[in-house]
């Protein structure tokens, strides 16, 4: 299999991660967050065209396995298990999230947000992933704090979210990894 950055449907967001690299190390340092003991179990793109996803999954189709393709809040989303890893910072991540457009326009199509994961109870996850950050920081101008409960039609897991944004980049926080998620799918 061909490494995603050698795969000609995704050279526009092999030249965007630089970018997003910074944006989210900027965004970081913002917030008073310590990344470096995270775990980060995967990356999400953002697009507003379906022609962007139907491309962005050909080419990923090429350097990876799809993991799952479930409808969560009204739209398809994709999970792509790449052969070679997308490095940003110190993390390297091989799960990667491609949802379909849905009402929000962004201003942005590429590399949106990585999700965090914070083991346990996910009744406690705002209050644990919100001691992570300064307060400080989430006074800012510009930070927007936002909490969802995204379901996928066959999901068993609670996993609520714990969403920080500066508007260009986004920092989520879950309970459960994605592939925990994928696999409570699969139980019937």
């Amino acid at each position: 299999m061909a490494n995603w950055q050698a795969v000609e449907e995704l050279h526009d967001i092999s030249a965007d991660l630089p970018h997003f690299t910074q944006a989210l190390t900027s965004l970081s340092t913002r917030l008073g967050l310590d990344v470096s003991s995270l775990e980060a179990d995967h990356i999400s793109l953002r697009c507003h065209q379906n022609t962007t996803a139907e491309r962005w999954r050909r080419g990923f189709e090429q350097c990876g396995a799809l993991l799952s393709e479930n409808i969560i809040n009204g739209r398809p989303i994709c999970l792509f298990k790449l052969d070679e890893p997308v490095c940003v910072a110190h993390w390297q991540f091989t799960v990667i999230e491609l949802p379909w457009p849905g009402e929000k326009r962004y201003p942005h199509e590429g590399w949106e947000h990585i999700e965090i994961v914070l083991p346990g109870a996910p009744e406690t996850l705002n209050t644990r992933a919100l001691a992570l950050l300064s307060d400080e920081g989430l006074s800012q101008p510009g930070i927007f704090v936002k909490t969802s409960s995204p379901k996928g039609e066959r999901e068993r897991l609670p996993n609520p979210t714990l969403a920080v944004s500066d508007g260009s980049v986004t920092i989520k926080f879950h309970p459960w990894s994605i592939e925990a998620i994928v696999a409570s799918e699969q139980q019937e």
